[in-house]
């Protein structure tokens, strides 16, 4: 009689073979996933290669710290405006639907969904153009969230330890780029570890560089993240008072509509049928133009208000601040300070050989959210004033 570890690893075996049959033959098998190292009770165990990332994904300190990410609109008090971890579970929710519309892997859509904004840092893509820029003041190249991302998840992540997730989910957390628009994307099969590590250090090098993903999957999920954000924004603008609904562009609203329902709506219809049985994802010209008008329209009105941008200066200075004082408490040895107590108390020796200390500032900084920024900032340069009794 087979014991139960036997029977659930049979039960596996059988539910790897049915994808054989059930998906696309442009699909990703979970059987053909890629780790750097063997794992033996991943092969032994129960659970498919791609549900296994998603669950160590869920499970990561820097996942539930989207809780307290901003998306677009940062220090502002609205309980309804769309915070990173919103956005993340709305990616995953539209690109599943597209996923089992085309036959594709659902739990390797989830897992990238769920991981591609993991190397944000705090106050949204404001917050990332400054660090980027103290990055390259210091040497070290451009910060980029989707390269940081695949650092806390590789490096950083159980104390310099990381993961150990698949070069199929980490490749498209790299190359999950929404911001570019393409009609069209066709993956880049051909890729190892060793392409990956190198398109890593190119993309450090040249932040204008476009990696395409390796499996359909990624490139559902960054098509997702488009059409998860773009009608969402107006919607959030328009809640805020920074736009109007009529301001929308009518050639837009004819085509995709002028809620957030019908955006999303029209770009999975179009997207699937024009996907359909093909080795590539497409939207048809008529959705794909009206898509980048509607994108130009968010970037002048919204991501560029001065309204949106009021405190701008402030948050750039308290990165400056912040960051020259880890550095100096990291270099003088200050082991009161917060980044010894909170981040490298328990770090692995291979963290701390391979990065110097601007490097473990960056991911010390990149990794807070927006509240426990702002109570740094708060705690390092306005101390409290005690009265004292004479």
């Amino acid at each position: 009689m087979k014991s139960s570890q036997e029977r659930l690893k049979a039960l596996r075996d059988e539910l790897n073979r049915e994808e054989e049959d059930r998906l696309s033959p442009w699909a990703t098998l979970s059987r053909h996933a890629i780790r750097r190292r063997r794992e033996k009770e991943l092969e032994e165990g129960h659970r498919q290669n791609f549900s296994i990332d998603t669950d160590r994904i869920l499970h990561s300190l820097a996942y539930s710290r989207y809780i307290d990410k901003t998306q677009v609109f940062y220090l502002i008090k609205n309980d309804h405006i769309t915070h990173r971890v919103l956005h993340v579970q709305l990616v995953s929710k539209i690109a599943r639907t597209i996923g089992r519309l085309l036959r594709l892997n659902e739990d390797l859509i989830e897992a990238i969904s769920l991981g591609h904004d993991i190397g944000h840092a705090p106050f949204g893509h404001d917050g990332e153009k400054f660090l980027s820029e103290i990055s390259i003041q210091y040497g070290l190249g451009a910060f980029l969230h989707n390269v940081q991302g695949v650092k806390f998840l590789e490096k950083i992540e159980r104390k310099g330890r990381g993961w150990n997730l698949t070069l199929q989910v980490l490749d498209g957390i790299l190359s999950h780029n929404g911001e570019i628009h393409m009609q069209r994307l066709d993956p880049f099969r051909k890729k190892d570890f060793k392409r990956f590590d190198r398109e890593m250090i190119q993309k450090i090098r040249d932040p204008e560089l476009d990696t395409m993903p390796m499996t359909l999957e990624g490139c559902v999920v960054r098509v997702a993240d488009t059409i998860s954000y773009i009608g969402r924004d107006v919607e959030d603008a328009i809640r805020l008072g920074i736009i109007k609904r009529e301001d929308l562009p009518k050639e837009c609203v004819k085509v995709l509509g002028d809620t957030n329902g019908s955006i999303v709506y029209r770009l999975v219809e179009d997207i699937v049928a024009n996907s359909l049985e093909r080795p590539y994802i497409s939207f048809s010209t008529e959705v794909a133009e009206a898509l980048r008008k509607l994108k130009s329209f968010n970037y002048r009105y919204i991501y560029t208000n001065k309204k949106v941008k009021s405190q701008q200066e402030k948050i750039r200075l308290m990165f400056e601040l912040l960051f020259e004082r880890y550095l100096k408490d990291l270099k003088e040895g200050n082991e009161d300070s917060d980044i010894f107590k909170e981040y490298l108390r328990g770090m692995s020796e291979d963290y701390l050989s391979e990065n110097c200390p601007e490097e473990i500032v960056r991911d010390f900084i990149s990794g807070m959210t927006d509240e426990y920024f702002l109570s740094q900032c708060k705690k390092l340069f306005l101390p409290e004033v005690r009265f004292i009794r004479i």
